[in-house]
């Protein structure tokens, strides 16, 4: 899963990205202090890994992982390339979906690129920005698709199609709220469209208003009703608070988040709603060599999870023996599971579920 972080400059992307991957990039008080993309590598926390760990004390342990990057701050005009804006909006075509962090705070002391703090005109200003390099592809897709349907008349519908979506582009609407036929809908997908990427608001309030009553805030209550009016979710963040967390061991992470009234952190939070909201799960391989989360789409059956591990996993594919989690865990060990009756084999159709246990069979 790879993560875009984007948003105007001095909205705190840089601050959370160094405190969620402690990757250490850049973070000042001006415009632009991020250039290239910073890219951090970030281990997807389970407890449930953390325990077939402890029963197994396998060789190797390796989590599942997140991929962060820190894109340069856009600002008006970056479709046309002011800011080096071409270049950073490249970056997010490359992201599964996009963190895009909002500033909700006040501190005269770290400027704001448009002189004033207004969530929902940042928020209109990174969107637009998004739709005008959409509209360029698209534009550029249509004409393409001109010349083609002047060899074969099956491309009318995609033409169709394609003047639509620049209709809908032009009166400012986001291109993953269009209503779409399934396979206009396969057609949208191909397109790598900005505006077609799942988005996440990353709102970022001050250490003070975040340990507050945030569901008043006049700032977040501008991100939570446009994010509501886009179908997008919204994560309360405080990126001081992260870098405060960053720099703790889990003991002391656990008694400052108790303190502040929260379950979990940022990063934690962040990626728990990252993975809801792309439809990923997990399931575990667990063994005295390894134990291991893979990370696959909701609805994935047994053999493409498979192929995951290794191709000859997926073309030799016989059978999985599945345990879930929990039985695995109350049980003990995978043979008491078994005696149970709780280790089940598993034919082509299985559709895995989040937290399975599989050892995989096959033959090439």
């Amino acid at each position: 899963m790879k993560l875009g972080i984007v948003g105007l400059p001095n909205v705190g992307k840089s601050t959370l990205f160094n405190a969620i991957t402690n990757a250490g990039a850049g973070a000042a008080n001006y415009p632009f202090c991020t250039i290239e993309p910073n890219i951090g590598i970030v281990a997807v926390p389970d407890k449930r890994l953390e325990k077939l760990n402890e029963m197994y004390k396998p060789e190797k342990f390796t989590p599942a992982t997140v991929e962060f990057v820190d894109i340069a701050g856009l600002v008006k005009g970056a479709s046309k390339g002011e800011g080096l804006g071409n270049k950073f909006l490249a970056n997010i075509r490359e992201v599964d979906a996009i963190v895009h962090v909002v500033r909700c705070f006040d501190n005269d002391n770290i400027v704001h690129v448009d002189g004033s703090i207004d969530p929902k005109r940042d928020m209109e200003t990174i969107n637009l920005e998004l739709i005008l390099s959409d509209m360029e592809l698209v534009e550029r897709r249509i004409d393409k698709t001109k010349k083609m349907l002047k060899a074969d008349k099956k491309y009318q519908a995609d033409l169709d199609f394609l003047e639509r979506l620049k209709k809908h582009l032009e009166t400012e609407n986001l291109a993953r709220n269009m209503d779409t036929s399934p396979e206009e809908l396969n057609l949208l997908k191909g397109m790598n469209l900005l505006t077609n990427k799942k988005v996440i608001y990353a709102a970022n309030f001050s250490e003070g208003d975040f340990k507050g009553d945030i569901s008043k805030n006049i700032y977040f209550l501008q991100v939570k009703s446009m994010a509501d009016e886009e179908n997008s979710t919204v994560l309360p963040i405080c990126a001081e608070v992260e870098a405060e967390i960053a720099e703790m061991n889990e003991e002391e992470k656990k008694v400052f988040l108790a303190d502040i009234g929260l379950a979990e952190s940022g990063l934690d939070r962040l990626i728990k709603a990252c993975y809801e909201l792309l439809g990923l799960i997990s399931f575990l391989t667990a063994g005295e060599t390894e134990v291991r989360a893979w990370t696959i789409s909701k609805g994935t059956k047994a053999p493409e999870a498979a192929g995951k591990i290794h191709t000859d996993f997926e073309r030799g594919f016989i059978r999985a023996e599945v345990v879930s989690y929990n039985d695995l865990v109350s049980s003990g060990s995978l043979n008491s599971a078994r005696e149970k009756g709780l280790l089940r084999s598993e034919g082509k159709d299985y559709v895995m579920q989040d937290g399975d246990v599989v050892l995989f069979r096959f033959n090439v």
